[in-house]
């Protein structure tokens, strides 16, 4: 079992249901899902762009991402319904939480000027999204393999109610949040 989840089960859920006043422990926020996604604009010229991106998606989250498509045609954009776009992934159980370890301790700490993240991005529902402008903050990528910088989009899902739930779980999990 996970490092996390072991914390996650026997010094976190005791503190939140002492804090939220919680009956149950199945009322106890906890991580459901982490999808990995990334949107690539350019993927309508060069399509080899898009096969790079999977490649490296693949070596970040430990899993194969799928393609994702188009739903609509956009005449401005000279996009097609059905065209190749992007790539997501969606992470549950063990990757999960190897993957928010590495990306708390090793990846977020690697951004310049780091000074935590910013606690604006939940949805009101306890989910938290966070944008990542270089992929390069993964050890995984080599930094001389890569053609172009990418970005990331990170979306951790919870079973919170709301946002004061969600955010008090990735405190107490280790996400650093901005004063």
């Amino acid at each position: 079992m996970s490092n996390l989840k072991t914390q996650h089960t026997n010094e976190i859920v005791p503190r939140l249901m002492d804090r939220f006043g919680y009956k149950n422990v199945m009322q106890v926020p906890k991580l459901t899902k982490i999808v990995l996604n990334m949107g690539l604009g350019e993927a309508i010229q060069n399509i080899k762009v898009l096969d790079s991106a999977v490649q490296e998606l693949s070596l970040i989250s430990g899993q194969k991402p799928i393609v994702t498509r188009a739903r609509k045609s956009i005449a401005a954009f000279k996009l097609r319904a059905g065209m190749p776009i992007g790539c997501k992934v969606t992470l549950r159980g063990v990757r999960m939480y190897d993957f928010f370890t590495r990306l708390v301790n090793i990846a977020l700490p690697r951004v310049r000027d780091f000074r935590g993240i910013s606690p604006k991005g939940f949805d009101g529902r306890g989910n938290y999204s966070l944008g990542i402008k270089e992929h390069i903050i993964f050890p995984e990528i080599e930094y001389d393999k890569i053609d172009k910088i990418k970005g990331l989009n990170v979306t951790i899902v919870t079973s919170a109610r709301t946002d004061e739930g969600g955010k008090a779980l990735l405190e107490l999990i280790g996400m650093p949040f901005r004063n």
